[in-house]
């Protein structure tokens, strides 16, 4: 009965097999003759690791089970954890994890992109540095002009991996790069040659950021969270920590987000070799949107403060260099780069000198000198059902604040209920017989205001223009509000959540999940603000559906109610594709009405 109740969903042949799992167990059981000395046996002596406090006296006795038995003093009293702590678990899970074939390899960083975990990463190595390197820590020459002088090497973190397997699933190369082996061939290589890896210099400004590949080179200031195999929602964070972790504040709604974003006692949230990264924190599931938003007041609050004091001091007698300086701080206080720029050399001359109350009050608002980026982060339970009217009010603010909804189409965390994201004939909690109603269209909704930037995004659709989406809703001075495609465990992909990133494609191709970015700024060019940028529906949407169990379970055991919606959400996707297309070319329909009318004005369609 429990089988049948666990694995109904998956079909038949899936039951089957575990009835006969059972069955077999008998016939196959097997005596272990355990030595004697075992009944004496104790844990064995851990050798002693060089770890923070923080990990030796309360990450590692709260993952033993003791947290209970740890004092209140052992905590830090405003109750902040210390973050990049996930990297001591060391987990292990993985089954299979990819082994790197370099003669494959095209250095695309497809794989390093797309990985859930951060896990997998690449690596430019100078021939003098590989002087040092260990036997194993195989290289083959870098591709491009600015790498000409370098080696390059993907690096896999082989016990911190979770063998999900897209990164191998994704490889362009004409023979893959990445091959999944056992996780116990891996192991001892891999870990002497991460060691290696991570003591490497930065070289994230040998390629630019903005693109595919460049971006990989930045570290992840996120790394090895506890999210499921294959998870859909962490490769968009890991890369929006790659562009702006450094100076990035996130306002996190309860949910997947927030668990694996801050699993106590471990944190995945890091920092880079300057001491700078992401800082976190979760509010309430409700209002993500107005946390953030007040994190953003006092932001600009503070700001204008200092932007006062800077103004007062340029009035005074003040050395040259740093008069100047303060000048061109000023003026570029609110541009991301230049604001980093200029305020680390204001910063390190205010330190260098004999300060009066006015500029020793500036040096103190030191952390204020560089524009920081603001995001909320949530999936659609949050954004399209709880904390609908507090983001909506935070969007229609106008304010300088971002918003990431990571969109599962269910509420994953809780239980897999509907959300007003879920679509027409999807099963979940609260729709056992499929989703009577369409999907709330978020993205069209947030444009009718035009002055917030929207775009709708899936990785591994389409990597450009997510890549797009990011720089420019990050660099948008207003509101931006980017919807990611997320897979779950709760759609139940029938191929697995190794094809996580396969599926995003899909989606679009199929016409489920559109592409499009909405940007005010275009406007005031006399562009068209709005650009589509997904073709027209291949023909696949009942294939797509098909391959996944929320969609698939209704045909089995509602046959006729499934034929329904599944008729119904192949129209509305039609719909929605000639609405989009006539957002991104209105004159189309001054062409198709021009067509449709006689020489004497009148209309040969009425409807039309």
């Amino acid at each position: 009965k429990d089988i049948h109740k666990t694995y109904g969903k998956k079909g038949d042949k899936v039951v089957q097999m575990n009835l006969d799992a059972v069955d077999q167990t008998l016939a196959n059981l097997e005596e272990v003759a355990y030595p004697e000395s075992w009944i004496n046996a104790g844990r064995e002596p851990v050798s002693e690791k060089d770890v923070p406090d923080f990990v030796r006296d309360v990450m590692e006795p709260m993952n033993s089970q003791k947290g209970d038995l740890l004092p209140v003093s052992a905590f830090e009293p405003d109750g902040i954890f210390p973050v990049g702590t996930s990297r001591f678990e060391k987990r292990g899970v993985a089954i299979n994890v990819p082994e790197w074939i370099p003669e494959n390899c095209i250095q695309c960083n497809q794989c390093a992109f797309v990985c859930p975990h951060a896990s997998i990463r690449p690596a430019l190595v100078t021939g003098e540095e590989l002087t040092d390197a260990p036997a194993s820590f195989v290289t083959i020459d870098a591709v491009g002009k600015e790498l000409k002088e370098y080696k390059f090497r993907i690096q896999v973190y082989a016990l911190d991996c979770q063998g999900c397997g897209n990164c191998a699933d994704i490889c362009p190369a004409k023979k893959t790069a990445l091959v999944m082996k056992p996780l116990e061939t891996q192991v001892k290589d891999q870990e002497t040659n991460r060691d290696f890896f991570e003591v490497l210099p930065d070289r994230s400004d040998l390629v630019k950021a903005t693109t595919v590949k460049g971006s990989q080179f930045c570290t992840p200031l996120m790394e090895f969270s506890g999210a499921c195999a294959g998870c859909g929602e962490t490769p968009y964070v890991k890369l929006l920590t790659q562009l702006y972790g450094d100076r990035m504040i996130i306002a996190n709604a309860t949910g997947c987000s927030s668990i694996w974003g801050a699993s106590a006692p471990s944190v995945p949230y890091c920092q880079n070799e300057n001491g700078y990264g992401p800082a976190w924190g979760n509010s309430l599931f409700e209002d993500t949107a107005e946390f953030g938003y007040g994190i953003m007041l006092a932001h600009v609050q503070r700001r204008k403060k200092l932007a006062d004091m800077v103004s007062e001091a340029l009035q005074k007698d003040i050395d040259e260099e740093l008069k100047a300086v303060m000048k061109d701080w000023l003026e570029n206080m609110d541009n991301a780069e230049l604001s980093k720029t200029y305020g680390q050399k204001m910063e390190l001359l205010l330190a260098s000198q004999d300060l009066d109350p006015l500029l020793e009050s500036i040096y103190e608002m030191a952390d204020m000198f560089v524009k920081k980026s603001i995001w909320a982060f949530g999936g659609d339970g949050w954004a399209y059902d709880i904390g609908y009217g507090g983001l909506d009010h935070v969007l229609a603010s106008g304010e300088d604040i971002n918003v990431l909804v990571m969109d599962t189409e269910v509420y994953s965390n809780t239980g897999g209920q509907s959300s007003k994201a879920t679509p027409t004939g999807a099963v979940a909690k609260f729709a056992a017989s499929g989703k009577k109603v369409t999907k709330k269209d978020l993205g069209r909704i947030a444009m009718t205001y035009g002055y917030i930037y929207v775009a709708s995004v899936s990785m591994g659709a389409n990597k450009q223009q997510l890549m797009k989406a990011f720089i420019e809703a990050e660099s948008y001075p207003g509101p931006s509000l980017v919807i990611c495609y997320a897979p779950c465990i709760n759609q139940g992909i029938r191929a697995g959540m190794g094809k996580s990133q396969d599926e995003m494609k899909k989606a679009v191709e199929s016409g489920y999940w559109p592409l499009y970015r909405f940007n005010p700024l275009l406007e005031k060019e006399g562009k068209n603000p709005f650009v589509l940028e997904s073709k027209a529906p291949d023909g696949t949407i009942q294939e797509f559906l098909s391959n996944e169990n929320r969609f698939a379970s209704l045909e089995k055991n509602y046959p006729e109610e499934s034929k329904k919606l599944r008729a119904q959400i192949e129209e509305e996707i039609k719909k929605r594709y000639e609405v989009l297309t006539l957002m991104a070319d209105p004159t189309s329909v001054c062409e198709e009405k021009k067509e449709n009318t006689g020489k004497n004005g009148e209309g040969k369609d009425t409807d039309q």
